[in-house]
């Protein structure tokens, strides 16, 4: 997975109806920045949490909080009030318009049971689907004040500079990619020297599933827990992370993470 940046995004000019690249760059980091403002009053501080129950999924409960949905509010009434024929699917309020040729994916805090007991690796996730591809992404993390925006063909950025994968990076004068990661160190080409991330053992179902995530921590040279959307944006920035292994997805889990670590 190979990442690559420009500073400002470019794009040939478009009609009003039609924003160019750069304009819905600058929006998508609108959004950012308004979850930014909902979320950070809540941090560390007491708080509800409701619990969201589904069944189906192989950790059935999640938490939820007024963080969580004031930030996703916030966020929509943005996109209603600056484009008001893109679509939305979001975590807590649902979907509209989502047969529109721009539609915006909204997670505003992924890793809530991290936001809750005070652990700084969670994540508002944004994404904008171009007829249903993932063109743009934002990872925010706003209690470190870190955010990665990836962008089709521009590449990733964290906090405006560039950053690519361990396997993303190759010489001046353009021999094997791969060699040194973007934070500096070696890129791991075998499996077996790879660190690996996951949220939880628990996300796969028993089975088929269970055994495969088994057999890869078996393979790696060590599994690591915990760090939610975080995880991504490590791997994406090639500070060490090599890859992430999970299932039980949303499409607002991951569509995000599409562009920043591609």
């Amino acid at each position: 997975m190979t990442s690559t940046s420009a500073s400002t995004p470019t794009s040939t000019p478009s009609s009003p109806s039609t924003p160019s690249t750069a304009e819905l760059v600058a929006f998508a980091n609108q959004l950012a920045d308004e979850a930014r403002k909902v979320i950070l009053p809540f941090w560390r501080k007491p708080i509800d949490v409701e619990s969201k129950v589904e069944n189906d999924r192989p950790v059935a409960e999640s938490p939820v909080t007024i963080a969580d949905r004031m930030a996703e509010e916030s966020m929509r009434h943005l996109i209603e009030k600056h484009h008001p024929t893109h679509g939305i699917y979001g975590e807590e309020f649902g979907s509209v318009r989502t047969t529109a040729r721009y539609v915006w994916v909204l997670d505003p805090i992924d890793g809530t049971k991290s936001f809750i007991t005070g652990k700084p690796l969670f994540g508002t996730l944004i994404a904008l689907l171009e007829d249903g591809i993932p063109i743009i992404g934002i990872i925010d993390q706003c209690v470190l004040k870190e955010r990665w925006v990836g962008v089709v063909g521009e590449g990733t950025t964290l906090n405006g500079v560039k950053v690519t994968t361990a396997s993303g990076n190759g010489d001046e004068e353009g021999n094997e990619r791969g060699i040194r990661s973007g934070g500096g160190g070696i890129c791991r080409k075998e499996l077996k020297e790879s660190m690996m991330y996951a949220t939880t053992p628990h996300m796969f179902h028993p089975g088929e599933e269970e055994e495969k995530f088994r057999r890869m921590c078996q393979a790696v040279k060590r599994p690591l827990y915990g760090a939610d959307c975080y995880a991504y944006a490590l791997v994406a920035s090639g500070f060490g992370a090599d890859l992430v292994v999970e299932a039980d997805l949303g499409l607002y889990d991951y569509c995000a993470l599409v562009p920043v670590v591609e």
